[in-house]
């Protein structure tokens, strides 16, 4: 009997054709379901409509000079419309060149993206997965929460990429994606990308710096602008090539762009900022009291504020250099630290946390080597430099009397009067202009020491009550004076001297009532005498708080 006939044959095809298209249904029907469950959470048509991006608010001083950012994300929502044609080249380039044409999902990019998977996977198992995704996709991103590469999380994914392609134009699309994606410190969006890598807006980038902003989405801290120059140069150079090969820009334009050095820039940094860290701190609290934390921190507000910024440095720089006299005044209460041995010191040195906010210029360094009339110190750099005695006769020890007042012990008559090998302290290079009677050489630095005492300036328009500067203490990091004032304040009963500052501002209130109108000469004599008398009280209540 021949069992391999043409009946047979066909009766075996019939069967096996119809045992796939069994399985075909059933593998479609599981598909269909196992969709339906993963994505049955999923915003809908009106959710996707909605959906704006949080945005951070950001703080001016009187004269227009941006003086702080509050944000949970560092963000600035710039339309489609304005920005530059260059900049929406670029990230189409380097992301995705169809994203014009395909309906939010990039299906021959998404096999291409699975075959690499697979090579990936084969060499190592826990290489993440390949996904292809479109620049819809990575908007869709946003909307998950969650960037695992995960099979349940892209079928999400794509599921609504199809939903934004049927609720946004593609405009909308990429406007959300320019203004949502992170590309690293601290910037989401390509607005706020500008400013803290090159403290330019989008109109300003030149074409290399639009490159390099174009190949951080991938992977920001692989394409660090310091930490990892040459792989971030690599990568901006490839989108180049990109944008040359879809005819974005020529040859010539792409060579004189991948010439340039990638130059990155610290931006909210120095001393104007530095030198309104409590007042923009206070204007945090007063906004976050008024509006609320969502509106502070998502809501992109616009903050201008009375703030002198020149008189807010030379308050800073007053309030510093009375505190810093002060201490002195009142003797050296020794390093930093102590280092045993000199084995690799530098690295040691290094590893020693010094005091933070210190004045500019101020570095920590290690006593070397102490001789009569001056001590060789090293940095962690192991360049050198000496400390003269000259600079050492203000730095008699600190202490207290037997009534607890401060005193201090007997003069400096050579250097190991104050500072022994192992010693790491903090010094500052001098200057002819501080020692006008000696002979100031290069390299010759001054002992130095963050004070203990604290203090705090307020000045105020007395016509229009504005604050102009505000110096809470001598540095953010310590607890500033008023703060605990304010808090001894809110505990103190009506009658203890730690209620004054309460009373300060009252008073201040009233006064301030006057000058809301020119003033006659018994007003402002007035205003004069409740001035006097604020500050006397004023300075009662910091003794108080600061504990007599």
């Amino acid at each position: 009997m021949k069992l391999l006939t043409w009946r047979n044959t066909l009766r075996a095809a019939l069967w096996g054709g119809g045992a796939a298209a069994v399985l075909a249904v059933i593998a479609a029907i599981a598909a269909a379901v196992y969709v339906v469950r993963v994505t049955e959470d999923l915003p809908d048509y009106q959710q996707l409509a909605e959906y704006t991006p949080p945005i951070m608010s950001r703080v001016h001083a009187g004269d227009g000079l941006l003086i702080a950012e509050y944000a949970r994300e560092h963000r600035v929502f710039v339309p489609i419309e304005n920005i530059p044609p260059m900049l929406t080249e670029a990230f189409l380039s380097a992301e995705d060149k169809n994203f014009y044409t395909h309906g939010g999902v990039d299906y021959l990019g998404m096999v291409r993206g699975g075959i690499r998977s697979i090579l990936d996977r084969l060499q190592n198992p826990n290489a993440p997965l390949q996904s292809g995704s479109t620049i819809t996709q990575q908007v869709a991103k946003n909307f998950l929460f969650s960037s695992d590469q995960e099979i349940e999380r892209k079928v999400r994914e794509i599921v609504i990429a199809r939903r934004m392609e049927r609720a946004f134009t593609k405009d909308q699309i990429l406007e959300l994606y320019l203004n949502e994606i992170y590309f690293g410190n601290r910037a989401y969006g390509v607005a706020a990308a500008a400013l803290n890598y090159f403290d330019k807006s989008l109109d300003e980038l030149e074409l290399h710096e639009v490159a390099y902003l174009a190949a951080l989405p991938k992977a920001p801290n692989n394409y660090h602008p310091t930490r990892r120059t040459e792989s971030a140069i690599g990568r901006r150079n490839w989108v180049l090539t990109r944008m040359v090969a879809n005819g974005y820009i020529t040859r010539e334009q792409a060579e004189q762009a991948m010439a340039m050095p990638l130059e990155a820039v610290d931006r909210l940094e120095g001393d104007t900022y530095l030198a309104a860290e409590y007042f923009v701190e206070q204007v945090r609290r007063e906004v976050f009291g008024r509006y609320g934390e969502d509106e502070l921190y998502d809501g992109g507000l616009s903050i201008r504020t009375s703030l002198d910024t020149t008189m807010q440095l030379a308050a800073r720089r007053a309030l510093r250099d009375g505190l810093e006299s002060y201490d002195r005044r009142h003797g050296y209460r020794g390093p930093v630290a102590q280092l045993a041995g000199f084995d690799d010191w530098p690295a040691r040195l290094a590893d020693v946390e010094g005091p933070r906010d210190t004045d500019e210029g101020w570095r920590l360094a290690l006593v070397l080597e102490v001789a009569d009339g001056h001590a060789d110190i090293g940095f962690e750099d192991r360049t050198r430099g000496r400390v003269p005695l000259y600079a050492l006769e203000w730095a008699r020890a600190a202490g207290r009397d037997d009534e607890t007042f401060p005193e201090r012990g007997p003069a400096v008559r050579s250097t190991v009067d104050v500072l022994a090998q192992g010693d790491v302290i903090l010094v500052e290079a001098l200057t002819a202009e501080a020692y006008p009677e000696e002979t100031v050489e290069e390299g010759d630095y001054g002992l130095r020491q963050v004070p203990e005492v604290n203090g705090g300036i307020v000045a105020i328009d007395p016509f229009t009550g504005r604050v102009l500067s505000m110096v809470g203490g001598y540095s953010l990091p310590r607890a500033s004076l008023i703060a605990r004032c304010r808090r001894a304040a809110s505990r103190a009963p009506p009658s203890s001297p730690s209620s004054t500052p309460q009373r300060w501002t009252m008073a201040t209130r009233r006064c301030r009532s006057f000058w809301t109108r020119p003033l006659s000469r018994p007003a402002m004599r007035r205003c004069d005498s409740t001035g006097r008398k604020i500050i006397r009280k004023c300075f009662t209540g910091l003794r108080h708080c600061a504990g007599g």
